[in-house]
This record gives structure tokens, sequence and C-alpha cells, in this order.
């Protein structure tokens, strides 16, 4: 992971509250176990008239020229309902979202954003809503994310403060995710598992 400390970019508007992981990834789409290639996919049934992919729905927002480039979303109650599957905030972040904003999240999804280089951001939602107006009113609108000063400024230059959990914000800041956390203690580890092999021997027998 590389380390999240501001991010500035095109904010898109995705109007839909209880958006569902399944909204956000299709289940058809599962099958894959690396990483990279879900960008494509996300949003699919929303994104497209059919099954294949190939004939955009003009009327979905991200198919709007002007949300082309977007790299931060902003969403409405509930984002990230459903189902546990990492591939949501995988596919997120292969399309090239960096940033989330919403009133509220599902606890599971808030969590892996973490994990994959996304900044998921809880602002109220009189606040979402003015961010809404001020994204829809101006084309190319950008929105500012700042997670050390944790605040957020909008297209107009107000700004909004954040609260965030102090494990994830520290992850982010340093670039890891949970096996990248661990791995800062392996001298640790080792010096524990040393230790332990002279006072429980026993347990290290092989047979």
């Amino acid at each position: 992971m590389n380390p999240f400390k501001q991010h500035t970019g095109i904010a898109v508007p995705l109007d839909r509250v209880n958006v569902d992981t399944d909204s956000i990834i299709p289940k058809q789409f599962l099958r894959k176990i690396d990483r990279a290639g879900f960008g494509k996919h996300l949003f699919h049934e929303w994104r497209y008239l059919d099954y294949e992919g190939t004939k955009e729905n003009q009327k979905f927002v991200l198919n709007q020229e002007r949300f082309r480039k977007a790299t931060v979303l902003l969403a409405r109650d509930n984002f990230g309902c459903g189902s546990s599957r990492e591939h949501a905030p995988w596919a997120i972040a292969d399309y090239g979202f960096k940033v989330i904003i919403a009133p509220s999240f599902a606890d599971i999804f808030y969590n892996n954003c973490f994990k994959n280089e996304i900044l998921p951001v809880v602002l109220t939602s009189k606040e979402v809503d003015e961010l809404f107006n001020e994204v829809l009113a101006k084309s190319g609108a950008q929105i500012s994310a700042d997670l050390e000063g944790q605040k957020v400024k909008g297209p107009t230059g107000k700004e909004y403060s954040f609260k965030i959990d102090d494990f994830g914000k520290e992850c982010l800041l340093k670039g890891l995710d949970t096996i990248g956390w661990t791995e800062q203690f392996l001298n640790k580890i080792k010096s524990y598992e040393e230790t332990d092999k002279t006072r429980r021997p026993w347990l290290y027998s092989v047979k």
C-alpha cells in the first residue's frame, strides 16, 4: 500500500441510499482472486445496459463526461451494506477512487477501506447535501481531503472536520494493511518465539 496523507480530485455524486456490496461489484465477477481488474465491473448493473458491459447507460452518473475522471465519491447513508465481500473496496480502488464521503457506512465495508488505500469520511447528512449541491453546480468541481488534519474542503473552499478511527488513520498514513502492520513487529515476534522455545520446548518438538 501507498501512504495516504492528502488527496484532491473531481467528485462524483452517487445519489442513492443503502448501496450494497452486490451493487458495487455483482456476484458474477467475484471468481478472480487478484485485486486488479475489478474496476471495470464497478456498479456494473447501473453502468451498463447489457450483461457484457459493452453498452453504457448514459443516465448513470459515472458515465457522464464531467464525472469520468472522478476520484472522490460522494454517497448517501449506509454505503457498503450487505455482504462482507472485500471485492467491493477492491473495485472502488481499482476504478480510481481515493476518497468516499457519506453520512454513514456499513461497519465491515468501512474497515475494509483502510486496507485498500481508500479514505472513508463520515460527515453529517446536511454537510453531504451541501457538497452534493456544490459538485452539481459546477462541472469539474473538486473536493480535497486532508487525513492528517482530518478536514475536507469543498469546491467553494468551505471546510468540514471529520472524525476517524485512530488505528485506521495510522495505517493509511503509513501505507499499511493488517499484514503490513503486523510485520512491523517481526523482531519482537521472533524474540518471543525463541524465548518460548526455551520455556516450553515440548510445544516445538517434532515427533
